[in-house]
């Protein structure tokens, strides 16, 4: 793991080591950078998918139930 020394405002660290339920500031830092990362993904894919053409026959396809 690399070592980085970085100045943080006091305010958001607090903020975020409370919204987060982190016990450190290295864990603050750790599950922030997680969630925006892993938020940033989510986004990206949902613009990807809500990008997508289908065709006629796609939309027109069988629908098949998967019911028990």
């Amino acid at each position: 793991m690399a070592v980085t020394s970085i100045d943080i405002d006091r305010d958001l660290l607090h903020d975020a080591k409370e919204l987060l339920d982190a016990p450190t500031n290295k864990e603050a830092v750790q599950r922030a950078l997680q969630y925006t990362i892993t938020m940033q993904r989510q986004r990206l894919a949902f613009d990807r998918i809500s990008q997508r053409e289908f065709t006629d026959e796609q939309i027109d396809a069988p629908k098949i139930d998967y019911a028990p």
